[in-house]
């Protein structure tokens, strides 16, 4: 998979990585993830990561894999299933957007209006 990062973007994350090895464990870890989140491996790849996170001293990683522990199913599904709910969330995000932009100044008749013209 292409870098989607500039030369300029690619020779600072190489000088950062090489300041502490923290960050170059990081780096790693986050790399791992987004992998198995771009190849839908999660099934196989995520309860080793997990383990790995909680072995490291990366305390920050730590505190999101605690996190995905809390609703771990999902997170499993999200990281193996093709189905989005990126749809949903975005007609939610607009109709939050329109209702704030109405706030205290019609009735729920105007904003059923404005939702269906918005449409």
């Amino acid at each position: 998979m292409e870098s989607p990062l500039s030369a300029e973007e690619r020779e600072t994350v190489t000088t950062l990585r090489q300041l502490h090895p923290d960050i170059e464990l990081a780096y790693g870890f986050v790399q791992e993830f987004v992998q198995m989140l771009h190849m839908r491996t999660g099934e196989k790849k995520l309860d080793g990561w997990l383990e790995a996170v909680e072995k490291s001293s990366l305390t920050d990683l730590q505190s999101f894999v605690a996190g995905v522990y809390q609703d771990k199913a999902a997170a499993q599904a999200g990281l193996t299933r093709p189905e989005s709910n990126g749809q949903t969330e975005g007609q939610i995000t607009r109709l939050k957007l329109i209702k704030r932009q109405m706030d205290g100044r019609a009735r729920f008749d105007l904003l059923r209006l404005r939702v269906l013209d918005a449409a």
